[in-house]
């Protein structure tokens, strides 16, 4: 129904509008406010770069953060990731994570960008403090922050937004009315707009999740998607039909889609219902982070990968690298 409201084939979202309305009012108020010298924003010593979006739900974000850790990894530099840490809970702020860090200490994409970068991560709600607690501890020449885009009280060198090239802006309209945080003309005053499928335009950076070998949880093994028999598909991200249409364009014979809520917490019994005997589970990675500690032999997860297209990337990470030097 969200989806219907947002994209403005439903009228509900007229009767949302005044909500919508004080949305904007307050989020530009804030936003002035930091403009205007009132409040401070605190800086960091080192460059901070955030990657966030303008509307809610899934985007393709998460990768783009890994996408850039590990392409500034290969260029010498260190960088760093902070994140807000939503869904998890942890006993204190900041949280540095280890490799016994769970998802409901630290949320689910945390500890997916350190599994698959092993660059240092912290969460914590207030991001400068995550920054703090990263530097007391490692050597970090450059910070990521996974999301933030509207948490103004964090100074950044560099904005990078992430579009949903298929669903874009919706409506138009600030949440809940529709789905943005901010209004389509913030995109002015950002370093680089990346879009995730669908057709980019003109001075924004295409880009496609390339996905790769399907992975058994339990044992590392790897198989193409279109190997594993009558599948069950899980998917708790902010927009499932996209992991779905993945595994249909990888030749994946799905017997049943299962969408979860983003951030989802997942039980072992839950998970376990979802197939019957001889069925097969595939998860997205996000999911799979959740899902380890009790892991059957049936269950797989697929992996992807951010693809970036053109000139334009390699530019953006110079920029970058220039923050440094």
């Amino acid at each position: 129904m969200i989806a219907r409201i947002w994209s403005g084939e439903s009228l509900l979202w007229l009767l949302l509008l005044p909500l919508s309305w004080l949305y904007g009012l307050v989020s530009g108020a804030i936003r002035l406010l930091y403009h205007l010298g009132l409040k401070r924003a605190w800086r960091a010593p080192v460059p901070v770069v955030v990657v966030g979006n303008l509307t809610a739900g899934g985007n393709g974000k998460t990768p783009v953060v890994i996408w850039l850790v590990e392409e500034l990894q290969k260029r010498g530099l260190r960088p760093g990731v902070v994140s807000r840490g939503y869904g998890g809970k942890a006993a204190k702020y900041p949280l540095l994570l280890t490799a016994e860090t769970t998802t409901a200490e630290a949320g689910d994409e945390p500890v997916l960008i350190y599994q698959r970068t092993g660059a240092p991560v912290a969460v914590s709600p207030v991001r400068s403090d995550a920054v703090k607690a990263l530097l007391s501890e490692h050597p970090v020449d450059i910070v990521i922050t996974d999301d933030g885009l509207q948490h103004y009280a964090l100074a950044r060198d560099k904005e990078i937004v992430v579009i949903d090239g298929v669903r874009r802006f919706g409506n138009g309209w600030w949440l809940p009315a529709g789905p943005m945080r901010e209004r389509a003309s913030r995109l002015k005053s950002v370093d680089a707009v990346i879009v995730n499928g669908g057709q980019a335009m003109s001075g924004e950076i295409p880009m496609h999740l390339h996905p790769g070998m399907a992975i058994n949880l339990l044992t590392g093994e790897r198989k193409a998607v279109d190997q594993l028999p009558a599948l069950v598909a899980m998917a708790g991200i902010g927009h499932p039909p996209r992991f779905f249409a993945t595994l249909a364009q990888c030749g994946a014979r799905i017997e049943k889609q299962v969408p979860l809520a983003d951030h989802q917490a997942l039980m072992a019994g839950q998970v376990e219902a979802l197939t019957a005997s001889g069925q097969t589970l595939i998860m997205t990675e996000k999911d799979a982070v959740k899902c380890r500690a009790f892991a059957k032999e049936n269950w797989w997860y697929l992996p992807v990968d951010a693809e970036l297209s053109g000139e334009q990337p390699e530019q953006l990470l110079k920029e970058l690298i220039a923050l440094v030097q």
